[in-house]
């Protein structure tokens, strides 16, 4: 029998030592924010958090509409695993770009996640749609927009979860990832209780807990 499960992964991660407990925290993939954000990161704070990060962690660059030549060089300085594009990014860039990619979708209606399905990438994340924010806005989308899509690409799902509501999102849309940043955060941030709180409560309905 196949495992059911679903993959966390903590974004807007920006030292060392938080990345480290994140990770033994039980999440399977850090996020380090490259785009102008109250959780920029530069690539000399990300090298310093993918070396402390131990083995089998998946390190994650985000990424809003940076030159591709640009994108390669930080992911070869830094050591990530993945890059995840939150910009206006084509699938002709995703294909240039030449790496394992994580698309952004800002889910307005089911129709975006169809399009956004056609990208040459490894999964799609859907985001809450925000007019000036690419994803950190702590707010989610109607979920029932999701309930009747089917994706080829494997789904990650963000957009203002937290530990209070990320075991009913799991259990409604079963998606392969979920992806948190502030719903994590107190006073902007990250707080390992609640890191802690969210991953048992997204892999409790699998009847599977971190640790």
């Amino acid at each position: 029998m196949p495992y059911k499960g679903v993959k966390v992964k903590i974004c807007g991660i920006r030292d060392p030592r938080t990345a480290y407990d994140t990770a033994m925290a039980g999440a399977d993939a850090v996020g380090m924010v490259f785009a102008p954000s109250r959780r920029q990161v530069t690539p000399e704070q990300a090298r310093e958090i993918c070396q402390a990060l131990p083995p089998l962690i998946t390190r994650v660059g985000i990424f809003v509409d940076a030159a591709p030549k640009e994108v390669r060089e930080i992911v070869n300085y830094c050591g990530l695993d993945v890059v995840q594009l939150h910009g206006q990014e084509s699938p002709e860039y995703c294909r240039e770009l030449g790496l394992r990619c994580i698309k952004a979708v800002a889910v307005r209606d089911g129709r975006t996640l169809e399009q956004a399905d056609a990208f040459p990438v490894s999964a799609i994340l859907a985001d809450t749609y925000h007019p000036k924010e690419a994803g950190g806005t702590g707010k989610t989308f109607d979920w029932s927009i999701m309930e009747d899509i089917r994706l080829k690409r494997p789904l990650i799902l963000a957009g203002g979860l937290h530990p209070g509501n990320v075991g009913r999102a799991v259990a409604l849309l079963k998606p392969y990832g979920v992806d948190v940043s502030s719903g994590v955060e107190i006073n902007g941030q990250k707080d390992i209780t609640l890191i802690q709180a969210f991953i048992s409560r997204a892999r409790e309905v699998y009847g599977y807990a971190a640790g």
